[in-house]
């Protein structure tokens, strides 16, 4: 591929010329196949993964069969990142739930890019920082608010990774992410619905409205985009990298 054309993927645009040189000979796109899993709890990660487009959830499941998503990433991240601290297998599984195109670089080609360059290891460690700013909140979020509100702050998430107000989601996939019975959210969406917050959920296919979806959600949505909104752009002079919030999308519409 040539050098950053068709680079959607902030991690990568942001790194300097001769940085990203040393990536570029081992990249290739591909495409994040609805419900695909990038990698499995237990395995070695083979490939990291840049999405352009489309959003990746990272999952644990648990010994009884249970399952709850809990990061997302998008095109301001990678999946595998954390592939550069060491051999050891992955303890999550990263499955697709946007479909969409990622930039892929064998993981042992990306340790030695992440060696040799100090653009790189900062560009790991601001996704790293973000994701723990997910992973913290997240699991307070977790044990504190019902679960309606998280549902509003998932899809508010989702949202903001594939930059549209349609989402490529089943109810099944949410059922996972959210750790609770398919009957549940069944009754949660028809709620959502009734209050305006759903638009449409046809099969496969849920459109939100942003602005009453945020009424509905947690404070944890606005708290985390923010934070990382200031992760990537700790000089508030500088152009930030996550850029839509409800309030924004009120005024711009729908992107689709």
């Amino acid at each position: 591929m040539t050098r950053r054309e068709g680079i959607d993927n902030r991690l990568l645009a942001a790194l300097p010329a001769a940085d990203f040189d040393l990536v570029m000979p081992d990249l290739e796109v591909v495409a994040l196949h609805q419900d695909e899993a990038l990698s499995r709890a237990g395995d070695k990660i083979e490939h990291v993964y840049f999405p352009h487009s489309g959003a990746v959830s990272l999952m644990i499941h648990m010994a009884n069969g249970k399952s709850v998503a809990t990061a997302a990433i998008g095109r301001e991240g990678g999946v595998g990142l954390l592939s550069v601290l060491g051999p050891s297998p992955s303890a999550i599984t990263a499955v697709v739930h946007a479909a969409g195109l990622a930039s892929r670089i064998p993981a042992s080609r990306f340790h030695a890019a992440f060696t040799r360059s100090p653009a790189i290891r900062q560009s790991v460690q601001t996704h790293i920082r973000a994701l723990l700013v997910q992973l913290q909140h997240g699991a307070a979020c977790n044990a504190l608010h019902p679960v309606e509100a998280r549902l509003a702050r998932w899809l508010l998430h989702f949202r903001d990774c594939v930059n549209r107000d349609v989402l490529p989601l089943t109810q099944e996939a949410l059922s996972e992410i959210l750790g609770v019975r398919r009957t549940t959210v069944t009754l949660l969406m028809r709620n959502l619905r009734a209050c305006g917050a759903i638009r449409a959920d046809r099969r496969g296919q849920i459109e939100i409205d942003p602005p009453r979806l945020a009424a509905v959600a947690c404070e944890c949505h606005e708290t985390m985009r923010l934070e990382v909104e200031e992760i990537f752009s700790p000089d508030p002079a500088q152009p930030r990298i996550l850029v839509w919030s409800a309030e924004a999308a009120g005024e711009t519409g729908n992107s689709t």
